[in-house]
C-alpha cells in the first residue's frame, strides 16, 4: 500500500498516511479530524550526472576513418 504525504492546513505539520491508490485523497486526518491536504513529493530516486539516458541513446559511430575494420 503506498504512503502519501498530507499537510495540516492549520499547523503546517506533515503526515505520512498509507492508503490504497484507489481511495480518494483525504480531507480530514483520520485520528484528529484536522483539515489536511495531499502534498506532492519528490520521487525517491534521482539520476544525476552524464549517465544513463545520454549513453543509452547515443548513435553508434560510423566507420568513416578506416580505423579498425576486420581486414
Amino acid at each position: 500500500m503506498p504512503t502519501y504525504l498530507y499537510k495540516n492546513l492549520e499547523t503546517s505539520e506533515i503526515y505520512e498516511i498509507k492508503q490504497s491508490m484507489k481511495d480518494a485523497p483525504l480531507t480530514t486526518h483520520p485520528e484528529t479530524g484536522a483539515a489536511i491536504k495531499r502534498v506532492l513529493a519528490r520521487p525517491g530516486i534521482a539520476f544525476k550526472g552524464s549517465g544513463f539516458y545520454v549513453n543509452d541513446s547515443r548513435k553508434e559511430k560510423s566507420s568513416e576513418g578506416g580505423g579498425g575494420g576486420g581486414e
